[in-house]
């Protein structure tokens, strides 16, 4: 998309957003919307770093002019992730997180590998795999929340099954990367149906940063 496409669709996301939330529009609503979109544009234009600082700058002031509205889309989101969690994780004994905050660094030392399933306003998740010591020969791993930051480091010894959405944000896989609005990957491992251990990574973020990296 160059760059004339990229104005004319943050141009038709704000006048959709003006028409959603018209009637609660006030002057630091218009503000934060400008950020929003100015994050989002950098975001698409490979400024990643500057454009999530602007998007978080953005959610702050929408948070404080529209606190009823925020709530709602983070009971929405957790309504969702009890959803989802009791429909994916079939067995017994997997652990169940939900927090303002989260962060998971399993990339330092080994770590035991369970079923999880963790919900969080702010999210930071770095796994190896190539570190992990697996309790179950199949594993369950879902990560929800509004904003996240997760990096993935796959293993040969392991199957993996990844199913990933961020509303704004990016996900990059090996040498591709995907910034904007609405990015999904779906993507199993050739070898899953004959690995011993088996993994599967439900990621989900209203506004995020998703990399895997290939072993």
């Amino acid at each position: 998309m160059d760059k004339r496409n990229r104005l004319i669709a943050i141009g038709l996301i704000a006048v959709g957003c003006m028409m959603i939330f018209g009637r609660w529009i006030g002057f630091f609503s218009i503000v934060a919307l400008l950020f929003l979109l100015l994050g989002i544009y950098r975001t698409t234009s490979g400024k990643v770093k500057q454009g999530y600082t602007l998007l978080g700058i953005g959610s702050v002031l929408l948070l404080l002019d529209h606190l009823v509205l925020v709530l709602g889309i983070c009971l929405i989101s957790l309504g969702m992730f009890f959803t989802k969690s009791k429909r994916m994780q079939r067995r017994e004994g997997f652990m169940q997180k939900q927090n303002f905050s989260s962060m998971f660094d399993w990339d330092r030392s080994p770590w035991v590998m369970h079923s999880l399933s963790s919900w969080h306003v702010l999210g930071e998740a770095n796994l190896d795999l190539s570190l992990a010591m697996p309790e179950e020969r199949d594993t369950v791993m879902l990560f929800q929340g509004i904003f996240g930051d997760m990096d993935i480091q796959l293993a040969e010894d392991y199957g993996v099954e990844i199913e990933a959405f961020v509303l704004f944000g990016s996900i990059e896989f090996g040498n591709q990367r995907d910034t904007g609005m609405l990015n999904r990957l779906s993507w199993k491992s050739p070898n899953y149906d004959s690995s011993e251990h088996k993994v599967k990574f439900s990621v989900s973020y209203l506004i995020g940063d998703l990399d895997v990296r290939l072993s």
